[in-house]
């Protein structure tokens, strides 16, 4: 596979680690000589560091063989979280540390998680675009308050902290991206 074929979501080999895409962003060179860059962004599957490099185009790069299979979070405990693959039962663990940048988003029975699986082993998940969270705590409601753009802090009920307009109160549920962790609407 070449690296002018890379997409979000892939995951390739490079230097003995498997690397999960998380954007490409294309670099059109200034020259007529010049070589197209690809910056990828992503992370380390298993440890979830996280990976930015440019390749020129013609790079070869080994794709890794994965299985998506959708999984819903049971529940987490001491050992990490726990995940059952919704069609076949089967269960899998990850550690606190894996899901790093996930953790913010996960609460039991969470649906429309993807799981990549390879030789049995579960690498890693996919969030889904948007989850719906409870506010715990944030400032009272304002009465008066328009639907301007005036925001205030909110604590979710992961504990992610998110920016939400000023007319939302505790215990009412919104929808946040898990991409750019912005509050989208209410849900």
């Amino acid at each position: 596979m070449k690296a002018n074929e890379l997409k979000k979501g892939m995951v390739f080999e490079y230097e003995g680690q498997n690397i999960v895409v998380r954007q490409v962003q294309v670099q059109a060179p200034s020259s007529r000589s010049g070589n197209t860059l690809y910056k990828v962004r992503g992370h380390e599957v298993t440890g979830g560091q996280k990976f930015e490099r440019s390749f020129k185009g013609e790079e070869s790069l080994s794709p890794v063989a994965i299985a998506r299979r959708p999984a819903q979070l049971l529940y987490r405990d001491a050992d990490g979280c726990n995940f059952m693959d919704v069609e076949s039962y089967e269960q899998y663990t990850l550690s606190d540390e894996t899901l790093s940048e996930e953790l913010a988003f996960l609460y039991d029975g969470l649906e429309g998680i993807t799981a990549l699986i390879t030789e049995g082993r579960l690498l890693g998940i996919e969030l889904p675009a948007t989850v719906t969270l409870e506010i715990v705590d944030t400032a009272p409601g304002m009465k008066a308050a328009s639907s301007s753009a005036r925001t205030k802090p909110a604590t979710l009920n992961t504990g992610l902290v998110v920016q939400v307009p000023e007319y939302l109160a505790p215990g009412e549920r919104i929808k946040v991206n898990t991409e750019t962790r912005a509050f989208i609407s209410r849900a």
